[in-house]
């Protein structure tokens, strides 16, 4: 079997992780899928508390486009710190890789977000989509990026590989 080196983990990947790159849950990733999501879950409330700041704070003193701005890059920064704390301790060689978990947080955002959105708060699909667009400083999308990036990003930070 071929061996290529991981520059995330910085630990050698079987060749099969190319070409199959979900087979990691097929081989015992399902505990490393499952705590991958337990640390999303942690972005949950700060994002929560976020929107609270934003609408509480934010909106009447900076007006709703720079609140829209900076609640967005908050949000970021939370995400990629809670990140940097708990993506190289799951970063390990035959299981989860870090692009896979950026993957499956934006997935597991996405659904909570129209999941939320329309079922909970009965918010139409047109009020949904509305926060996908670069509008009044909504940088949304922006955030949804750094969401998926941001395992990645922290996996590659030198002195944060797992098992350090």
């Amino acid at each position: 079997m071929v061996a290529r080196r991981s520059p995330a983990c910085d630990q050698d990947a079987p060749a099969h992780e190319i070409k199959r790159p979900f087979r990691a849950f097929q081989r015992g990733g399902l505990r490393q899928a499952i705590k991958a999501i337990a640390v999303w879950a942690l972005i949950l409330p700060l994002a929560i508390l976020n929107g609270a700041f934003r609408e509480a704070v934010l909106l009447p003193s900076l007006g709703n486009p720079w609140a829209q701005a900076l609640s967005g890059l908050l949000l970021s920064a939370c995400i990629i710190a809670v990140a940097v704390v708990f993506v190289p301790r799951l970063v390990r060689r035959g299981s989860m890789q870090p692009w896979q978990m950026g993957a499956l947080w934006l997935a597991l955002t996405l659904v909570f977000e129209f999941g939320f959105g329309g079922l909970v708060m009965g918010r139409s699909w047109t009020e949904l989509l509305g926060a996908y667009t670069f509008t009044d400083g909504n940088i949304w999308p922006l955030v949804l990026l750094i969401t998926a990036a941001a395992p990645s990003l922290a996996a590659r930070l030198p002195g944060r590989h797992a098992g350090r």
